[in-house]
């Protein structure tokens, strides 16, 4: 199980943080995929908030950050997971194309936050 962790925690923290990197140093394919109209209408709506899109990529760069730390990953996988399942719930309603590789990283975020569980009781606890 401790191998099992070690492993989703740094393939996790890599997409996340290959994902804010790629955005923030404008390494975007030039070429984007077609939108349909709903993702357009989504992508408008993000896009006009002006600080949405950026606040999800710093959000995605600390937590990948803290993931690769190790020490820090409990508490990273809670902050990304709203990210990770925003992501996963607007492909399955709007972009089912990249479904597949979106629900591996929710699978990832739910076993890390299964895997840490003893770390969030003091949370919950009286």
């Amino acid at each position: 199980m401790k191998i099992a962790v070690i492993i989703i925690r740094v393939l996790l923290g890599a997409m996340f943080l290959f994902a804010s990197v790629t955005y923030f140093l404008n390494m975007m394919p030039g070429e984007q995929p077609e939108m349909t109209a709903d993702q357009t209408t989504f992508m408008a709506g993000v896009t006009a908030s002006v600080y949405l899109f950026p606040l999800i990529k710093i959000t995605e760069l600390v937590s990948g950050i803290l993931l690769l730390i190790g020490r820090t990953a409990p508490l990273a996988a809670i902050i990304v997971f709203p990210v990770t399942l925003n992501i996963f719930l607007y492909h399955a309603f709007l972009g089912p194309k990249e479904l597949p590789i979106v629900t591996v990283m929710l699978i990832f975020n739910l076993f890390l936050l299964y895997a840490y569980r003893q770390k969030y009781l003091p949370i919950v606890s009286k």
